[in-house]
This record gives C-alpha cells, structure tokens and sequence, in this order.
C-alpha cells in the first residue's frame, strides 16, 4: 500500500505543477486575451498576468497596435470610362477585441477584402481627373465608408492612403497632349493681355504728347541721342510730322496749280 500511494503521489504532483504552470499567461502592453469558458464567452483579460484553467477555459490574444495593410491593386474604370490600376494602403486598430473575435471569423482578411470593394465602388463614382486632383477627399471618403462598416467588428479605419494610380501609355499621350496645349492656351491669353495692355499705355502716352507739342520735341532728341550712342552705319533723323504734312499739301497745291506758260 505504501509503495502505491508514493508510487501516485509520484505522478499526481508533477501533473499538478504541469498543469498549473501551463495555466498561467503573460500578456504585453498591447495585447488582450478573449477568454472562453466552456466554449462561452466569459471575460476580455490582459495585459499583464493571466490565469486560464485548462481543460475549462480557452484565450484568444488579440494585438491592439495599428496595423498597415496594403491593398491589392484594383483594377478600376472610373465615370468617364478611363481604366486605371489603383492601389492603396489601410491603417486600422482593435478597439473592442470581443466584437473582433466573436463577431468575424477573420477580421484582418475580412477588413483587406472589403477595403478592396471599397476602393473600387468609391473611385468608380469619380472622374479621372478628379482621381489624380482630389486624392484627399478621395481619402476620406474611402476611409468614412470603412470605418461604418467595420465598427461592428470592433475595428477602427484610422487612416487611408491611395498610393499610386496606374494609367496606360495611351493614356498618358492623351494627358500630356492636354497638358501641352492648356500650357499653350495659356501663353496665348498672356501674350494678348499684354499687348492689350501695351496698348493701352501707348494711347495714354499719344494722347499725353498731343496735349504738349513739346514733350515730342523732347522725344526726338531723346532718340537721336539714344541712335548717336549705337555703333551703327544708319543714321535716322526723325521729323515732325506736321512739317512733312505741310511740305505735302505744298506739294499737292504746286501740281494742281494751272500751267501759265505763254503759247
């Protein structure tokens, strides 16, 4: 008898101290255990030290950091029918790890998978100009969407990024073409304004020197100084036009003069 009991005595203690130490778990900071109890939910526990009777109860650790998912490109044909590859990058966290465990089989396949969908339903409504314009708002609205509809499963959608937005090489001709001649419509607008303005500042400076018959003898000396100052072999010698207006009508009066030569 005494053989037996130390011979039970031998196996029930290390079996005891085997369960108790496998009974015991240590969560960090930024974790959670879900703990099950008999296959019912009992109770979220963590961080720190953790008991869990086995044979009775079960945990789940969940990771409560920020998680960087990156979203598949997307094929993607937007609403004036451009085709476009789209990528982009999700940053989401567990706020509540019941919900995350019990109400979703997977939630980060879950969340890659509807963030896809998302990515594809929300840049579809938009044009591509506004894809490649508008990427913030964009950003938002994707990342609004998300976050409705993964709150019920205990996730928060801090943050989305679209990455890169992939166009074809015709594509690419088409909008460089487009670039090119608004670069040109534009130059063309400048180059009226001025001379519009240009026009506008010599009917002003005309109508100043017509008010002082000086101020234009003051002109033309001012260029003959300018001319005299150039090395050049052609000399030009500016005349007021009224003097030539009246060696003109001179001229015109002597031809319609009648002839009074004697016959």
């Amino acid at each position: 008898m005494f053989d037996f009991n130390l011979g039970l005595g031998t196996i029930l203690v290390p079996l005891a101290l085997l369960l108790l130490a496998s009974s015991f778990r240590i969560l960090r900071e930024y974790q959670r255990g879900v703990v099950f109890q008999l296959g019912r939910f009992w109770k979220v526990k963590g961080p720190g030290l953790v008991i869990v009777i086995p044979g009775l109860q079960q945990m789940v650790r969940v990771d409560l950091r920020v998680v960087t998912m990156d979203v598949e490109p997307q094929d993607v044909i937007s609403r004036d029918n451009v085709s476009v590859k789209v990528n982009a990058v999700i940053f989401f966290r567990v706020i509540d790890p019941e919900k995350a465990i019990i109400q979703v089989e997977n939630f980060l396949m879950a969340t890659s998978q509807l963030a896809q969908t998302t990515l594809r339903v929300v840049l579809g409504k938009h044009e591509l100009d506004e894809m490649l314009a508008e990427r913030e708002r964009l950003n938002l609205d994707v990342q609004q969407i998300l976050d409705s509809q993964t709150d019920a499963w205990g996730i928060k959608v801090t943050n989305v990024e679209i990455k890169h937005i992939d166009l074809n090489e015709t594509m690419v001709r088409a909008i460089a073409r487009q670039a090119e001649a608004e670069r040109e419509r534009r130059a063309k607008v400048i180059h009226a304004e001025g001379e519009k303005q240009a026009a506008v500042a010599l009917l002003e400076a005309a109508q100043m020197l017509a008010r002082q018959p000086e101020a234009m003898q003051l002109r033309y000396l001012q260029t003959m100084t300018q001319v005299a100052g150039d090395r050049a072999t052609t000399v030009i010698l500016p005349l007021p036009m009224d003097m030539l207006g009246r060696l003109l009508d001179r001229g015109q009066s002597a031809d319609n003069r009648p002839d009074n030569t004697e016959g």
